[in-house]
């Protein structure tokens, strides 16, 4: 390994090569690989891989994205496992002298042809964010080889005027330009179109479902004759208040601090039969004396905007991608196949954490490896025959966290699916009852964090605390599923009659939270008891009758 010296306790990289060659060196893409990337990839947040043994990285694609005065590159890493799995990454690199531009926010020194300066990751460099924004606006597809800056036609802007990383670094990392436009550079890419992309782009073509940031453009790159890697998606930035989960999470508290105000005696409260759907109007005034009404028309108009992007996406007779489909017995081998390897993951990893939890927690965990025969047999129940309602593309990974609220309306962002699916699962047409399951498991996430981080100021045991929870959490469902029904049965969305709508919605509900337990388990075990709780609620829905 060429070195020269440690700076600050960190290796400085010598090379007797300028930055408009080094990428062409033997020994430098090595070095990067073997030991300059593997320990900065693994502390950035956008690295998915860090519950799995990393094995050796490798560069697959190296291009420069250049201009009349700088010079970047944009690498493409295939990070390879030991469990025998690969990811792939995105990088732009750049080099610079000036440390004052990245602070100690570098990943390696670097001594070129005696220039000293520093490899970093060019998204902190504003020259390269105006670089890649003036690409766009050109909307030139060739000129660049093969990467291709697309502009879409809602695209307005006129010129650059200021560029800015947001603040909350993700699983992408986002660029905020002139206040009104956002560039997400997805980090972990697919060599396949990112439905992100797919989706934002035929939602504002189609200009059919105007709740979710408008397609502006895009960064692709030409990785073979029939594939393409999305790189980047711009649209438009929603002024907005913050997510929903946030702002649900907000009101939940008021709603349980009133409650605990009042001290209503809880036996006048019933949650309503399972899966009833609820008029705002028939709520009982006992539960409105403490959940006040703004709430529940709040969930209702969550429910209209749902619905409007399901319509949206299911109305398309030609674009194969997204033209609804029936249900067949190869996407019940598939589902089957897929639920039931996820299924048994979380059965082991209960066992194996088992000796972790304690209390309630251990409680739940019990009782789900007690009807772990229940559960697999409702997983393989599913039966397509008895299913006459049609699958459609849809969001995919829909949570409260998904959504952004403006002014009590709802905007519906980040179609890239879900993070633990391989990016062609993440394209299959699934029954949209799938996106409300996930926003229900959302909402009973939102009830219990709310009680399990707030308890001690309530004036009830944590048992009576539950039980208020149903009874919220079913009124929430009653009023997101009449409003949602009736909007797309109005539209002639096929989502099926109602003993199919209730079939799919405790079906796909089980699969949320069975899916929910494995990233608990992994994540944030003291979580764990949310999904526990939720799976045990599914398996015991005679409590609502």
């Amino acid at each position: 390994m060429a070195q020269d010296q440690e700076i600050d306790g960190r290796i400085s990289f010598k090379y007797d090569s300028d930055w408009n060659t080094l990428t062409e060196l033997d020994r430098f893409r090595k070095e990067l690989c073997d030991d300059i990337l593997e320990p900065y990839i693994l502390n950035q947040r956008w690295y998915g891989g860090k519950a799995s043994a990393l094995k050796y990285i490798e560069i697959i694609d190296c291009f420069p994205i250049e201009d009349d005065h700088d010079l970047f590159y944009g690498i493409v890493l295939e990070v390879n496992f030991k469990e025998a799995f690969v990811h792939n990454y995105f990088l732009p690199i750049a080099f610079v002298t000036d440390q004052s531009l990245i602070g100690d926010k570098f990943i390696a020194h670097l001594n070129l042809n005696g220039t000293s300066g520093f490899l970093v990751d060019a998204l902190l460099l504003e020259s390269f964010r105006k670089q890649i924004f003036e690409k766009i606006l050109e909307g030139e597809k060739y000129r660049y080889k093969e990467v291709a800056y697309r502009r879409g036609r809602s695209n307005t802007a006129q010129s650059y005027k200021s560029s800015k990383l947001m603040g909350v670094e993700q699983s992408n990392t986002s660029i905020v330009y002139n206040d009104s436009y956002i560039l997400k550079i997805f980090r972990r890419v697919y060599v396949d179109e990112n439905p992100d992309y797919e989706i934002s782009k035929y939602l504002t073509m189609k200009g059919i479902f105007k709740n979710t940031p408008k397609y502006l453009g895009s960064i692709t790159l030409k990785f073979s004759n029939k594939n393409v890697i999305t790189l980047g998606l711009m649209q438009e930035l929603v002024p907005n208040q913050g997510d929903a989960w946030e702002y649900f999470v907000h009101n939940l508290k008021l709603t349980f601090e009133e409650l605990s105000r009042q001290k209503p005696k809880l036996e006048t409260l019933r949650p309503t039969r399972y899966l009833q759907q609820i008029a705002i109007t028939d709520i009982p005034p006992a539960l409105l004396a403490w959940c006040p009404v703004a709430f529940f028309e709040d969930v209702s108009q969550l429910a209209l905007r749902t619905a409007q992007m399901h319509i949206a996406l299911g109305q398309e007779r030609v674009n194969t991608a997204f033209t609804p489909q029936a249900f067949s017995s190869d996407y019940s081998v598939w589902l089957k196949n897929r639920l039931i390897y996820q299924f048994e993951n979380r059965i082991n990893l209960v066992e194996n954490n088992l000796h972790k939890l304690e209390g309630l927690q251990l409680d739940l965990a019990n009782e789900l490896l007690s009807k772990k025969k229940i559960i697999r047999k409702q997983l393989l129940d599913f039966d397509e025959a008895l299913l006459k309602s049609e699958r459609l593309r849809i969001h995919g990974d829909y949570h409260l966290g998904q959504v952004l609220v403006k002014d009590r309306d709802f905007y519906i962002i980040d179609f890239e699916g879900e993070p633990e699916s391989t990016i062609r699962d993440r394209k299959v047409k699934q029954p949209p009852i799938k996106d409300i399951a996930g926003i229900f498991r959302s909402f009973n996430y939102a009830i219990y964090a709310t009680i399990f981080n707030n308890f001690e100021q309530y004036s009830y045991a944590l048992e009576e605390l539950f039980e208020v929870a149903e009874v919220l959490y079913s009124h929430i469902v009653g009023v997101f599923l009449k409003t949602y029904i009736n909007e797309v049965q109005t539209a002639n969305l096929n989502i099926g009659y109602i003993k199919e709508i209730e079939f799919l919605l405790q079906y796909c509900l089980l699969e949320k939270a069975v899916y929910e337990l494995g990233y608990e388990l992994n994540a944030r075990p003291r979580w764990a008891i949310i999904p526990l709780k939720g799976i045990s609620n599914i398996l015991n829905q005679q409590h609502y009758e």
